[in-house]
């Protein structure tokens, strides 16, 4: 059963999930301008997780730094895996004096992936990328090739990983 604020969100804004990731979403902006690949120049996006039915980011990476907003609802938290084996986690929420932050840029080709804090039933988040969001820039990242290089977030790659078994890639014409 959805959470009653999750379904009004998700009416709302006339969100759907996400391809690959299964987060809630809508894409606000799309410039009409392009950059020379034909990709937008900007996009912008706003999503959504809730427990109810449950609402995240799998493990993804991203060709250009994607800057992540906080808008509204209970923390989140972001997992970033970086190249060098390395991996960090961000807490986003309302309560910057307790450290959350209200704004964050992910690097370009760090895996993340993104979920509520446990307890929290729904977030109200943005994402913007300049160059834009394209199919083309997401690679999706499974559990067995993430489990080698980063064993000490096992739980956090069980859990949000893509399966072996799934596509790791968005579907053709996506965010066109």
């Amino acid at each position: 059963m959805m959470h009653p604020t999750t379904k009004q969100l998700v009416d709302h804004l006339g969100m759907t999930p996400l391809p690959v990731e299964a987060t809630f979403f809508v894409s606000t902006y799309r410039s009409a301008a392009d950059m020379p690949n034909g990709g937008p120049v900007g996009t912008a996006i706003i999503g959504l997780y809730s427990n109810e039915p449950p609402s995240r980011s799998l493990f993804h990476r991203l060709d250009f730094d994607e800057v992540w907003h906080f808008y509204r609802g209970d923390p989140m938290r972001l997992v970033l895996l970086h190249a060098e084996g390395t991996s960090k986690e961000v807490i986003m929420g309302p309560d910057l004096l307790a450290g959350q932050l209200v704004q964050y840029v992910i690097p370009a080709g760090v895996w993340q992936a993104g979920e509520l804090v446990d307890g929290g039933e729904w977030a109200l988040f943005g994402c913007t990328m300049t160059p834009g969001f394209t199919s083309t820039c997401f690679e999706g990242g499974r559990i067995s090739d993430l489990l080698p290089k980063y064993p000490g977030r096992e739980a956090d790659i069980r859990r949000l990983g893509i399966p072996d078994d799934h596509d790791t890639t968005m579907p053709g014409g996506f965010a066109t």
